[in-house]
């Protein structure tokens, strides 16, 4: 995988976006690739690395940032917050971050795979991508935060209705690069943090407010 041409990795308009971070997407692949050689388990699976990255850039209305994988096996599949579709019980972030959807706009995901999301636009960007099973933050400063960050730069460039949703210290650090694209921030879902500013805090109908004033459409986020 850290070999193989970019284009058959990631879509073709996002294979042109991330050109100039490739030296450091290849570096966060070996990376990923050597520890696994020396046995650790790395997740998400390798097809899913890149996942974020398999849906038009040119399509992207919402961008959500998150941390780095779910350190769980068999849960991180790609995209921030985001679990398998037979995933239960719910990771407590993931929970948290329904019980907020559904007191703000009464909507109710049937499971924890959050793919329909993406199809209609929403980047659900992992700050880090790749992260050894049970270790949280594991694979940070291996290069992923330069791809991320040439990514968002990559999303704001477009100059189309856009907003980002920003959850947390870790993705707060993408705001710079933001320029004036409306942003909402506020403490992350996970149980450590939730209560204080994430609950209540209405994210979705906001930015959905948001892509109306832009002349964009609202999210269906059920």
């Amino acid at each position: 995988m850290a070999s193989a041409p970019l284009d058959s990795l990631v879509h073709p308009e996002w294979a042109a976006a991330l050109a100039p971070a490739e030296q450091a997407l290849r570096r966060a692949l070996r990376a990923a690739a050597m520890d696994a050689a020396a046995g650790a388990v790395i997740l998400p699976p390798p097809d899913a690395v890149l996942r974020a990255f398999r849906d038009p850039l040119s399509a992207v209305r919402v961008l959500v940032i998150g941390q780095d994988p779910y350190p769980t096996p068999g849960h991180s599949m790609g995209l921030c917050f985001s679990v398998r579709a037979e995933v239960a019980p719910l990771p407590r972030s993931l929970a948290n971050l329904f019980r907020e959807l559904a007191d703000d706009v009464g909507a109710s995901p049937s499971c924890g795979d959050l793919t329909p999301w993406a199809q209609q636009g929403v980047l659900l960007l992992n700050r880090v991508l790749t992260v050894r099973a049970g270790e949280s933050g594991s694979h940070r400063r291996v290069g992923w935060e330069e791809v991320t960050d040439v990514a968002v730069r990559a999303v704001v460039a477009r100059g189309v209705p856009l907003v980002a949703i920003l959850w947390g210290k870790d993705a707060q650090t993408v705001r710079p690069l933001l320029g004036t694209t409306p942003v909402i921030a506020s403490a992350h879902p996970s149980p450590l943090s939730a209560s204080r500013g994430f609950f209540g805090s209405h994210p979705f109908s906001r930015a959905n407010s948001l892509l109306v004033e832009q002349g964009s459409e609202p999210v269906g986020w059920s």
